[in-house]
């Protein structure tokens, strides 16, 4: 497994990724950046465990709104399987448990 450095929000993370995933895995942190600079620029929550988690919880809703026949398919940062995101079917304690695993020695969000 490659192991790629990456920066969110303006912090280091080094992240596991499987041969062959790199573009998937920076898409998706570019996503997460984004999300959580937008909050933090918001300038109403500061605390970052909150910032990801509220990042968490909007690219959660926005995966639920796409259509049924869209699935997700990007590789995890983990060995975690990837469950297809259906409208109404969002499972946010597997989602922060996701983060967790990912964060690891940063601390839990919740």
């Amino acid at each position: 497994m490659k192991q790629l450095e990456v920066t969110i929000l303006g912090q280091s993370y080094l992240l596991g990724c499987p041969e062959g995933g790199e573009t998937s895995l920076l898409a998706a942190v570019a996503a997460v950046d984004r999300e959580m600079s937008g909050i933090r620029d918001a300038g109403k929550v500061k605390a970052r465990e909150r910032i990801a988690v509220l990042a968490a919880l909007n690219l959660a809703y926005q995966l639920a709104e796409r259509p049924a026949a869209a699935t997700v398919t990007a590789p995890a940062a983990s060995a975690a399987p990837v469950t297809p995101v259906t409208p109404g079917t969002v499972n946010l304690d597997a989602l922060v448990q996701r983060v967790d695993r990912v964060l690891q020695d940063d601390g839990l969000l919740l």
